[in-house]
């Protein structure tokens, strides 16, 4: 049968009460998003180690799926109410029709070829190319499958610079593809830093499913210690706050590699880093920008 889906957009103070209002009410299941997702004015959820992160967001989608039968609008005037909200925030209803969804989810992850010899693999994919260097990964929650232009560019970076034997330190590891790649392209360590536990324990799980050593931290309990490759795939904004200590997690002569910038935003994020590295001119993918810089 087919199901009702709720889209409402709400300020961070209404979100979480918003969104428990709602499943108490009925709802199947609630998720939040960033409502600037994919814009200039995409914000994302970090913190320097040793202080808390952003909760939420600026905007916030919640999203909330019923029953085909639900009634939809009176739930949502009782949510606001129960919320304090004497008018319901802009929202809209979405139908979704009945599917399989599994096997609609996995017909879009098709395996993505990253270079000559380096892919990404679903699970439930075999392989292109046995003799590739086919990485395994499945869509999760964590960020980073390949499929994104910015995983991509550092990718390639990585797979055009890592000569064997470097030590490769990812912050903001999602799923962990970075430091996985780095060891199968011939780095000799490699470890990754998220501010997210549940990404933490991702990359750790696909770091066992590709049968390599890396090894993943939440800020806190990282090792203090310099790499030869520090790459980072973040977003704009926590670059930029961030950019002390990328900096100082290189060695002098080691490699910076910076992604998740947007295109416009490159010369800014150039100038910041100018200070510590030589920096090669940006490379642009579908409108993100990758800069890789020498350590002085």
């Amino acid at each position: 049968m087919p199901w009702l889906r709720l889209v409402a957009t709400v300020p961070p103070q209404q979100a979480e009460n918003l969104s428990e209002a709602l499943l108490e009410l009925g709802a199947l299941s609630v998720d939040l998003h960033d409502a600037d997702a994919d814009t200039p004015a995409e914000q994302a959820i970090f913190g320097e180690p040793g202080e808390p992160g952003a909760q939420l967001w600026s905007h916030n989608r919640v999203t909330a799926l019923f029953a085909e039968d639900a009634p939809v609008k009176d739930i949502m005037l009782q949510a606001s109410h129960a919320i304090g909200l004497e008018q319901p925030p802009a929202w809209r209803t979405e139908t979704l029709e009945d599917n399989d969804w599994v096997r609609l989810t996995q017909a879009q992850f098709e395996p993505i070829r990253i270079s000559q010899r380096l892919w990404i693999v679903p699970t439930w994919h075999t392989p292109s190319d046995p003799g590739a260097l086919n990485i395994t990964l499945d869509p999760g929650l964590a960020f980073g499958t390949g499929s994104h232009p910015t995983t991509r560019l550092c990718l390639r970076w990585l797979d055009a610079n890592i000569r064997g034997g470097e030590s490769v330190l990812d912050y903001g590891c999602g799923s962990g593809i970075l430091a996985i790649a780095a060891l199968k392209l011939g780095a000799a360590s490699a470890a990754g830093v998220d501010v997210d536990a549940q990404a933490v324990q991702s990359s750790r799980d696909n770091a066992a499913a590709n049968r390599v050593a890396a090894h993943f931290f939440l800020p806190d309990d990282a090792p203090r210690q310099q790499a030869d490759i520090v790459v980072a795939n973040i977003l704009t904004n926590p670059l930029k706050l961030l950019a002390p200590l990328l900096a100082s997690s290189a060695r002098p002569g080691g490699r910076i590699v910076l992604s998740g910038i947007l295109e416009e935003q490159a010369d800014d994020v150039a100038n910041l880093y100018a200070q510590w590295f030589d920096l090669a001119p940006a490379i642009v993918e579908d409108g993100w920008a990758c800069l890789s810089g020498i350590k002085r």
